[in-house]
């Protein structure tokens, strides 16, 4: 082999693997993205079905319950339109409260309820997550368009 195609050979060798790394980076990256969504999206359809999620809203007053074993805890996230039930097991942060704002990362079940894996509560009292306060804001609009 002359040294010239030995060189082409080389950098070609270089751009593959460069590419099989970037390739193998943004696969990674894409199967840990997380989307936030609404009760309201989740329960259009539109979020999917197969991945993790988050969902933000309200914990609407008078659903927290605790099961059984005290660790596993059932309440219901709303954004004022729709109400999605979730499970969760494991401890609640101390700021988790009936009718302020949270978001849950999780799945959802194929019974309807919403597996949480995680549960993020406000850090004060006129805390809402961003995300949270605009998917309930969107719900509201929403609801008075069609009234």
């Amino acid at each position: 082999m002359k040294p010239r195609h030995k060189r082409f050979a080389f950098i070609a060798a270089g751009v593959v693997c460069l590419g099989v790394a970037v390739a193998l980076v943004l696969n990674a990256f894409q199967s840990n993205l997380v989307f936030f969504h609404s009760p309201s999206d989740v329960i259009a359809g539109t979020a999917p079905k197969d991945r993790t999620i988050r969902i933000g809203g309200l914990v609407q007053t008078g659903t927290v319950k605790r099961v059984g074993d005290g660790l596993t805890v059932q309440f219901d996230v709303t954004d004022t339109v729709k109400t999605i039930a979730v499970a969760y097991l494991g401890t609640l942060p101390d700021l988790f409260r009936e009718g302020k704002g949270v978001v849950v990362q999780g799945r959802m079940r194929p019974d309807g309820v919403f597996q949480a894996s995680e549960v993020l509560a406000k850090h004060d009292e006129n805390y809402m997550p961003p995300d949270a306060a605009h998917a309930v804001e969107q719900a509201q609009k929403a609801a008075k368009t069609i009234q």
